[in-house]
């Protein structure tokens, strides 16, 4: 028992000071399922066990107690809350609940709904159609008057046309549209000020200031959502007395008449549809009998009315516990964390599984597994990871650490210092990489084996033709289970075998191009094959001869050296040898003193003789940098047809500028 009380007392302390920031100090720490969630918990724990009900509860209480700084006014008719609801079932609970109230004569009423507003409720007294007060809930006896900043509200009107009515209490949501909040926090942000976390924040923190000037200047609307006080006579229900109020010149959100649980749940779905398309927050609709005397039939309970309930919408943030952490390995070798979730409906889907985005994610947010998390999902995102609730860890639980060694392939794990992605070295072996590497192979720029594009390598890789690159130049041997494949004929089998065995003959920096090595492009895998002058030479290579190498830094030597050491890839590079794959050994000429050494090109413009890609490999040929936009350290400018912005640079730095016809005059001299 001693537990129990120890748990309820947490949670009394977490829902009081969660009520604090959110009615007192308008900056919530949490979301409002959050605390629906905290709220629940106690909710149950009371009911299980009466006799430990504490004083002190929140469950009974509304809001918090009122600012000091404002005129505290007691409200003559307390300002309740609501009662929540969250699916069908309940709803129709509700329903079933107002029947059992009420006599057989009146039992199925039509029912108004409304869009439940996510602002500040402020109840508004009239003094013969005059604005006399206006007040917040606070504690849902007495509030903060806070009339002055009210008054400042361009849709709220300040003198009625009905002077009759010698009271008038009208109660709705002062809130703050979406596009007003949105300029709001650029303007603060552009003068270096502290930005508001949402617009019912935003609202509640403009109502707030004893300088009603600051208010005047915020986008604030009023939407009216009853009447308590000075209805006429004649109004006999919810929806015709809101339908008064519009005519006195009030706001109103969207409102409609249903009778049956199936009609609300229509009329439920479709302002999910439409909700992100409103030009303000809501987070639900509200559900009233629409009778006025049956809801003084069905009264009220300690905090809230019987005839009324808000539909809520699908918790966009709940909390759950972390069961685990799972490593999974991309096509590109990077790591990501999974966290696996106890499965809890986020957003209207049930989420099991959490990305944790990288290992310094985890770090920030000190997450552990066994810890109760807060999960966001909004729309169609994908769900995050927002808070971890640390005071409710628990005991010897362990920080979450990096693996060594490849999931998937046991091959090493390296994080560059100064980057946030993991990787797996095992490119050409690693499973979860095979298909990448195999695409990247093949490519016009790596081996250019041309007829065997990424979809035949995908058809093959999936019925186990293939598994890495080395098993391409195998396919010869399955010739006959490759014209069983539909749409590939025999024709076309001949054809991608005489590519394959074409492309064994190559150049040094295309292979190690097509080895696919993190950070080794076309230009580094030529400036490797010119420092190194072979294959083996490369492979034995240390980090500080590699960062010898033009363009080779402490990052892509890292990976080098780690690719290079991963057993699985010298054993797929020693298939390929023995496969027959080869290339002249670079010459004397080819390893220094060519024509254009220690130059930086940049190509611009349509060229007619070949391809920039063509004209790119040349000049690297010949040992010139190629590079994609134009500097001060730029050499020369090739400009082709139609050359543009580069090419005005250019001029404007005084670079040497050639055009096609005379570089086909340098390569052929």
């Amino acid at each position: 028992m001693s537990t129990i009380l120890a748990k309820m007392r947490q949670l009394i302390n977490q829902l009081k000071a969660h009520n604090h920031a959110y009615y007192v100090l308008d900056n919530p720490t949490i979301s409002d399922n959050e605390y629906d969630q905290l709220r629940q918990q106690l909710i149950n724990l009371e009911q299980q066990n009466p006799t430990f009900i504490q004083a002190d509860s929140p469950i009974n209480q509304v809001g918090d107690k009122p600012l000091p700084f404002f005129s505290q006014v007691h409200h003559q008719i307390p300002m309740l809350s609501l009662g929540n609801i969250f699916n069908l079932e309940d709803l129709q609970n509700f329903f079933r609940r107002v029947n059992e109230r009420l006599s057989e004569q009146y039992k199925n009423p039509d029912y108004e709904v409304e869009l439940k507003l996510d602002g500040l409720a402020v109840s508004l007294i009239y003094q013969h159609g005059v604005l006399t007060q206006a007040v917040t809930r606070g504690d849902g006896q007495t509030g903060e008057d806070i009339t002055q900043n009210v008054k400042t509200i361009r849709n709220l009107p300040l003198v009625l046309d009905d002077t009759s009515i010698e009271r008038l209490e009208i109660r709705g949501e002062v809130l703050m549209p979406k596009a007003g909040f949105a300029k709001l926090n650029q303007q603060a942000e552009q003068n270096g000020e502290k930005t508001f976390a949402n617009p019912r924040n935003a609202a509640a923190g403009s109502l707030r200031q004893l300088d009603p000037n600051i208010a005047k200047n915020r986008p604030l609307a009023f939407y009216a959502y009853s009447v308590v006080q000075g209805l006429p006579n004649e109004i006999s229900t919810q929806f015709d007395a809101l339908m008064w109020l519009n005519h006195l010149g009030f706001t109103l959100s969207d409102i409609k008449l249903v009778n049956t649980a199936n009609e609300l749940q229509d009329y439920y779905l479709s302002v999910i549809d439409k909700r992100p398309n409103l030009p303000f927050e809501i987070d639900g609709i509200v559900v009233k009998v629409n009778d006025l005397d049956l809801q003084r039939q069905l009264g009220f309970l300690s905090r809230e009315p019987r005839w009324a309930t808000a539909y809520k919408f699908p918790a966009e943030t709940v909390m759950t516990r972390l069961n685990a952490i799972e490593w999974q390995v991309g096509r590109t070798g990077q790591l990501t964390p999974v966290g696996k979730l106890e499965p809890v409906n986020v957003g209207g889907v049930t989420v099991s599984n959490v990305t944790l985005h990288n290992i310094g994610e985890i770090e920030r947010l000190d997450i552990r597994v066994g810890d109760m998390v807060s999960v966001h999902r909004a729309g169609d995102v994908i769900p995050k990871v927002t808070r971890v609730w640390t005071d409710e860890r628990p005991n010897k639980t362990e920080p979450v650490t990096l693996p060594n060694n490849c999931p998937v392939c046991n091959s090493p794990v390296i994080l560059p210092d100064g980057e946030a992605l993991a990787r797996c070295t095992g490119g050409l072996y690693c499973p979860a990489q095979q298909q990448e590497a195999l695409i990247h192979f093949v490519s016009r720029k790596a081996m250019d084996i041309d007829g065997l594009g990424e979809r035949w390598l995908i058809i093959f890789h999936e019925l186990g033709l293939i598994h890495n690159v080395a098993d391409i130049y195998d396919l010869h041997k399955q010739r006959d289970e490759l014209v069983k494949i539909e749409k590939l004929g025999e024709k076309s089998v001949e054809n991608m075998l005489t590519a394959i065995e074409n492309s064994k003959q190559t150049t040094l920096p295309k292979f190690i191009y097509a080895l696919g090595i993190r950070g080794v492009g076309e230009s580094t895998a030529l400036n490797l094959a010119k420092q190194f002058g072979d294959l083996d030479n490369l492979m034995r290579a240390n980090l500080d001869e590699l960062q010898k190498t033009p363009d080779v830094g402490e990052i892509t030597a890292d990976a080098i050296v780690e690719f290079f050491k991963a057993k699985h890839n010298l054993a797929v590079i020693e298939r390929l040898i023995k496969a027959g794959i080869t290339w002249q050994k670079l010459s004397n000429e080819t390893l220094g003193n060519q024509p254009l050494d220690g130059q930086s090109w940049v190509i611009t413009g349509t060229l007619t003789s070949m391809g920039r890609d063509e004209a790119k490999a040349k000049l690297q040929a010949l040992g010139a940098k190629v590079s994609g936009s134009v500097s001060a350290k730029t050499t020369t400018l090739l400009a082709g047809e139609k050359a543009g912005s580069k090419l005005a640079k250019a001029e404007s730095l005084g670079i040497n500028i050639v055009n096609e016809a005379e570089f086909l005059v340098m390569l052929n001299g």
